[in-house]
């Protein structure tokens, strides 16, 4: 069996039952998940998912023009 090493980490706990269930759907341990997203990191050398940060403030739909609206749902 390969070495392994501990990684402690702190999850609200809705989020660790939720992630659990789904999980235990597709038949993977968490602790095998976890690895698939470390091993992920290193491939692609970042977090293997897009990361935004929101919108400053919430568009208000009646300040927009027609183009600006159409502009803001092609995103």
């Amino acid at each position: 069996m390969a070495r392994t090493s501990n990684i402690f980490a702190r999850v609200e706990p809705e989020v660790k039952e939720q992630a659990e269930l789904v999980l235990e759907q597709l038949g993977i341990p968490m602790s095998n998940a976890i690895g698939l997203f470390l091993r992920q990191v290193v491939l692609q050398r970042g977090i293997p998912f897009e990361l935004k940060l929101p919108q400053s403030k919430p568009l208000s739909v009646s300040t927009l023009t027609e183009e600006q609206f159409n502009a803001e749902i092609d995103l």
